[in-house]
């Protein structure tokens, strides 16, 4: 086989494994579709912010309070359970996991955000490695 034949070859081969794995991802987003954050629009995305922040300050571990989007403009009602799982202080560094539990259209989802912050400060969401 000739150089330029092995070069095509090996670009085309790459290109339909490129292609199988960009339509693999998409496809796997599927799921994503019935679930209760693809209802959620912004309105309702700024509302549960305030409220998760409420509990972060104002609850203990193991308290909850619940969530309704009345109000955001949003057809579709979602709800949630936002409970203050546990909290870890380092120095003036603390961290509180907090249970989300999402619901709309029959359907529902858990999400165990971490916040952090540093005295005072806000709390900012921590990445999951």
């Amino acid at each position: 086989m000739s150089m330029r034949t092995r070069v095509l070859f090996h670009l085309t081969a790459g290109g339909l494994l490129l292609a199988t794995a960009v339509g693999a991802q998409a496809a796997n987003l599927g799921f994503l579709n019935d679930t209760p954050v693809s209802y959620m629009k912004q309105r309702d995305v700024d509302s549960i912010k305030k409220a998760v922040f409420a509990v972060l300050n104002d609850k203990h571990d193991g308290e909850s309070d619940n969530w309704v989007n009345e109000g955001t403009g949003n057809s579709v009602k979602i709800d949630a359970t936002i409970t203050v799982a546990s909290t870890a202080k380092e120095g003036e560094r603390t961290c509180r996991d907090v249970g989300v539990v999402l619901n709309a259209k029959g359907q529902s989802m858990s999400l165990r955000p971490q916040f952090c912050k540093q005295g005072g400060g806000n709390w900012q969401l921590q990445k999951k490695h």
